[in-house]
């Protein structure tokens, strides 16, 4: 299991990358645009980066496969779900909620980048089942 300043410091580098990303290029693009950039701006710190996996879940003993498909996965630790909206509404956190829970992972992040000021896209979620 990962420590946890270790999945902190790959937060923290997924908000600035978001942030800078964000700066430079702007908001109005699609989601899969976002997607790519920040994979690649990832994968250039040396993270390990999967995108656009699907997901197979067992829910109630009867296997889905294919359940959904994550925007990014970094560090096979850490959910990344990107939006390219005017304003994040309590379904999106309770979407990456229930996928870091499905997926039994500690921590997803969500990042808007169509908004105008970018750190109000920004949400971490925290699976308080994980253990």
């Amino acid at each position: 299991m990962p420590r946890q300043n270790d999945i902190e410091a790959l937060i923290q580098l997924t908000f600035d990358a978001g942030m800078a990303i964000h700066k430079d290029v702007g908001p109005g693009l699609v989601e899969s645009v976002y997607e790519r950039v920040l994979a690649d701006r990832l994968q250039q710190f040396g993270i390990k980066v999967d995108r656009q996996k699907p997901v197979h879940v067992e829910i109630y003993g009867k296997r889905y496969d294919d359940a959904f498909r994550y925007d990014l996965l970094l560090n096979d630790i850490l959910l990344v779900e990107i939006k390219s909206i005017d304003k994040l509404g309590p379904i999106h956190n309770k979407q990456v909620l229930t996928y870091i829970r499905l997926m039994n992972l500690p921590y997803g992040l969500l990042l808007n980048f169509g908004c105008e000021v970018f750190r109000q896209g920004m949400r971490r979620i925290v699976n308080d089942r994980h253990g």
